[in-house]
């Protein structure tokens, strides 16, 4: 036995259950099969323009910054004003997404490196799966086309997020990693808050678009 079979063991026999029985597992079963649906407060329920602006205004709230672009070619050069604005190296690593490849970094003074931080990196940029107006929070997949290390290790992190991958609550976060991966292959998603870190930190930025892509830079 490891750890792990010692954790339930103790378990079952406190319930003065062996695990085995129908009713039991019947009831798990169907937990997971048909995962229940929290209470979700009429904040979460707005759409369209009005759920965006709730989060830009939570994402405030949480000491990041918004800024509003209106497709995926004006986010470099977005990011690249972010840098130079803020007295930042013209320098930015990024993972193996797509759509972040795609964009026209050329077209700006960056220095573009990729794959996961080693932990001198300054400056990080991440897609997230979603944006969750009801608190601000972006959440990330983590995996090689965005590395959790662009998320903990650079001084300032750039997510961006597409307006129509803004949801209202986190519920809607889990539903789409369940139709995105299915069960038992979810990644270990990463929700996070624009205004907390695991460490101190120097300057927050999240960027929005109301059509398009959005931006979010927070570290």
């Amino acid at each position: 036995m490891n750890a792990r079979d010692d954790i339930f063991a103790n378990i079952r026999r406190s319930l003065g259950a062996t695990g085995g029985e129908a009713t039991r597992r019947g009831v798990a079963g169907d937990r997971v099969a048909r995962p229940p649906v929290g209470v979700i407060p009429e904040i979460a329920r707005r759409e369209g323009a009005a759920r965006l602006a709730l989060f830009q205004e939570k994402a405030e709230a949480a000491a990041a910054t918004v800024s509003i672009v209106r497709n995926d070619w004006e986010v470099p050069g977005e990011v690249a004003r972010y840098l130079s604005g803020h007295n930042l190296p013209a320098t930015l690593r990024i993972g193996a997404d797509a759509r972040l490849a795609a964009m026209p970094w050329r077209e700006t003074a960056l220095e573009l490196t990729r794959g996961a931080s080693d932990g001198h990196d300054l400056n990080a940029a991440s897609f997230a799966l979603a944006g969750v107006a009801e608190t601000g929070t972006v959440a990330l997949a983590a995996g090689a086309e965005n590395p959790t290390t662009l998320n903990f290790l650079p001084d300032n992190h750039i997510v961006v997020v597409a307006a129509g991958d803004v949801v209202g609550d986190m519920e809607s976060v889990w539903a789409r990693l369940r139709v995105l991966f299915g069960k038992g292959k979810m990644p270990r998603a990463q929700p996070r808050h624009g205004g907390r870190r695991d460490r101190p930190t120097s300057s927050r930025r999240c960027c929005s678009a109301r059509t398009g892509r959005a931006g979010c830079t927070s570290s």
